[in-house]
């Protein structure tokens, strides 16, 4: 009787771990039979789960491959567009620019430079040198290691040194300047060197990308790569004279690329990769703010050029002359001649065998215009012939005896 009562029990039991064997069997053939289906090799070992953040971003990005085959190298060509093919083209022709000045000071002030106090104390009166350095940034124009910059950079410099991209550090000399345009040009005693290429500043779109490179601040940052910021050109025939550095800057560039202190000198630069622009200076917000404030000026890269040209073939900027002497049209001028106003530049007097003589000018006549442009007063005329090189021919457009006349002017050399 008791084996009866067990007998069932346990074979309950065995069909139960038959079942349970059976459908664990039958799981893992589907299993494999899913992974094989999938391309997959079974392994021991189980993968290790992905964050759903991942996978979902990661099936996303298959979505959009397996759509359009290409989606990755768009991206990454997207990446390196214009500008970045531009700056790569352009910053290994950059360089940082150091000078060291020698200047004369007085230990004290001009009170103490009495006749009484500089007998007995004759130290107050004495000199003393001191150096001075300063920074600023330029750019190789050929492999001859020919480098264009700010004249002011250089300006009264006892020794300069160049930085290359590479840290490599080389003494430079000045080939030579033009204070007027603040353009000097130096060289470097290395061959085979990278070199920008030079643009057209006659040919700018307002609006256009600019790429302004140089090296702000010197080596603060302890890189001798150069900085690049980026904006565009907001206006071009901007107009500005300095009358304490008789400096006269004319059609300059105007950009909202940061420009910055050790920056002047430096390359302006078009998406094409061509320097159209010497950066020169800025407007700050203040006089306590020195930085950028979006508003900076840069030297039109043509005006640079024709300055080269004259210093590669002659060593010098070769002085020209008219042979004119002008003053302003004054009310009794005005009156006398039956003037309708006092704008204008009246010839005084004319050298003979000048070149304004060979023009056809004549004492009595009223400059109007200067390459069309306007002219109110004599300073106008200074301003227009200030930028002027031997050999450029300027159109005047003059007033005499009631009638308008058009005349040529061409610029030549003064005699030695």
């Amino acid at each position: 009787m008791e084996k009866q009562r067990h007998t069932p029990s346990r074979l309950r039991v065995l069909i139960l771990g038959a079942t349970a064997l059976c459908a664990f069997i039958l799981l893992g053939i589907n299993a494999l039979d899913r992974r094989t289906r999938n391309g997959s090799e079974p392994t021991n070992a189980a993968p290790a789960a992905e964050p759903a953040y991942y996978t979902t971003a990661h099936a996303q990005q298959t979505q959009r491959a397996e759509a359009s085959g290409t989606a990755q190298q768009d991206i990454t060509s997207s990446r390196r567009n214009a500008i970045v093919r531009a700056v790569e083209q352009v910053e290994p022709a950059v360089v940082s620019i150091t000078v060291t000045q020698i200047i004369q000071t007085r230990l004290f002030p001009s009170i103490f430079d009495d006749p009484f106090l500089r007998h007995f104390f004759p130290e107050f009166r004495r000199n003393y040198q001191r150096k001075v350095y300063g920074i600023g940034s330029g750019f190789i124009i050929n492999e001859d290691g020919y480098i264009l910059t700010n004249e002011h950079v250089i300006e009264n410099a006892q020794e300069i040194m160049v930085t290359l991209t590479s840290g490599k550090q080389v003494k430079a000399k000045v080939v030579g300047a033009d204070s007027r345009l603040d353009v000097a040009l130096l060289r470097i005693d290395e061959e085979n060197l990278p070199y920008a290429v030079l643009g057209d500043s006659d040919d700018l779109i307002i609006g256009e990308w600019a790429i302004a490179i140089g090296n702000p601040f010197g080596f603060v940052l302890d890189k001798s790569k150069p900085t690049v910021t980026i904006g565009v050109i907001s206006a071009f025939h901007r107009d500005f004279e300095s009358r304490l550095q008789e400096r006269i800057y004319k059609d300059m560039i105007q950009t909202d690329a940061a420009i910055n202190q050790g920056n002047s000198g430096g390359p302006l630069v078009n998406s094409n990769g061509e320097v159209i622009g010497i950066n020169t200076f800025i407007f700050t917000g203040s006089q306590y703010s020195e930085g950028s404030i979006g508003i900076g000026f840069a030297i039109p890269i043509n005006k640079a050029k024709k300055v080269t040209d004259e210093l590669l073939r002659y060593g010098r900027i070769r002085d020209f002359w008219t042979g004119i002497s002008i003053q302003n049209v004054d009310w009794l001028i005005a009156q006398s001649l039956d003037l309708e106003s006092t704008d204008g530049a009246i010839i005084s007097q004319i050298d003979s065998g000048s070149p304004g003589e060979e023009a056809g000018l004549q004492v009595g006549d009223i400059i109007k215009q200067v390459n069309g442009e306007k002219v109110e007063n004599t300073d106008d005329v200074i301003r227009a012939f200030a930028e002027g090189q031997v050999g450029d021919v300027y159109t005047l457009a003059i007033q005499r005896k009631g009638r308008e006349l058009e005349m040529k002017l061409e610029l030549k050399e003064v005699s030695p």
